[in-house]
């Protein structure tokens, strides 16, 4: 080969690798994340979902690159997101929460979803099955209206001669009626009396936990809403300044200064959604991948507010403690 034929050959080579490099770049796989809380309250959950990418096998920046969409606790953001991240494109979509996961299924019929959701998959038609989906939806859930009633039976082996209980509820959020479901259950099986108070608004908490002081409540379950979540300190100091002991379905409640915390992890749900998002991103389809039922139940308990509250936990719920915040 002639020196000039070698310099140009080079010379065209090295003009292509630019090209090459950004070709990688752009191949790199996206994962579009879609939740109903804000970024800024959701640390600890989001670090179990990129925990479980990584257990997946995918490190973010990487290999794989995810776009964020929040949703700052309003349900109508939810659709405009969806569709923002179908036109990306992205290879997966995960959806958290009944909003987001419905936003997600009406946005796409072909991009791969992994959801979380309180809701029964199947009741919000996501899928046709636990076992066999069926669709390009799978993913992981935890039922509300089982972890309410738990809750009332939290706060009753607590609280045993307290005979009125309040559940805050936001009847914006698709998860209301399970939520409520609870109530009658609750209401039979306990023999509570148990006060219902709406709230959507910032106005309407104060509004709540006035009714609730009003009507003598001695416990609250605050129902698991992105709203509330995004409003954690403010539940808290309401719920000290009327000295009424609340159980949330968040530990960040808890760390924030709340009483105590039962429900489902909601950081290893989040975990799961990450590994199943990675498999996906390997070639699973979530047609073969059956829902996931979040099954790491836990119990958290901030010891400086209940002792403020002058709550005595007995030996059976000590017992029972996962973690224990001082």
């Amino acid at each position: 080969m002639r020196r000039r034929e070698f310099i140009t050959l080079l010379g065209g080579a090295a003009a292509t690798w630019p090209l090459a490099a950004q070709a990688q770049q752009v191949a790199m796989p996206v994962i579009g994340f879609l939740a109903g809380p804000s970024a800024g309250g959701s640390r600890s959950t989001l670090a179990g979902f990129r925990q479980g990418v990584r257990e997946a096998g995918y490190i973010e920046g990487q290999n794989v690159h995810i776009a964020f969409r929040w949703a700052e606790g309003r349900y109508d953001r939810g659709p405009e997101m969806a569709a923002e991240l179908v036109s990306l494109p992205v290879a997966v979509i995960v959806a958290f929460g009944a909003p987001a996961a419905k936003a997600a299924i009406a946005a796409t019929k072909t991009v791969p979803i992994v959801f979380g959701t309180s809701i029964d998959p199947v009741e919000l038609g996501l899928v046709a099955s636990f076992n066999r989906p069926g669709g390009n939806a799978t993913g992981v859930a935890f039922v509300d209206s089982e972890l309410v009633a738990k809750q009332f039976e939290l706060l009753r082996e607590m609280l045993p001669s307290t005979a009125v209980m309040g559940l805050l509820v936001n009847p914006t959020s698709p998860n209301a009626e399970t939520q409520l479901a609870a109530v009658p259950v609750a209401r039979q099986s306990l023999g509570l009396q148990i006060i219902v108070q709406n709230a959507s608004t910032e106005r309407d908490l104060e509004t709540a936990f006035a009714k609730f002081a009003q009507k003598r409540t001695g416990a609250v379950v605050i129902a698991s809403d992105p709203f509330f979540y995004g409003r954690r300190d403010e539940l808290a100091a309401l719920a000290a300044r009327n000295a009424v002991p609340a159980v949330y379905s968040d530990r960040e409640y808890v760390a924030d200064g709340a009483s105590l915390r039962y429900g489902a992890s909601i950081t290893d749900a989040y975990r799961q959604t990450g590994v199943f998002a990675g498999r996906i991103l390997k070639g699973d389809k979530p047609r073969d991948l059956p829902v996931q039922r979040a099954v790491k139940i836990e119990l958290v308990v901030n010891l400086q507010t209940a002792k403020a509250l002058g709550i005595e936990m007995p030996l059976s719920l000590l017992l029972r403690i996962n973690e224990a915040i001082e």
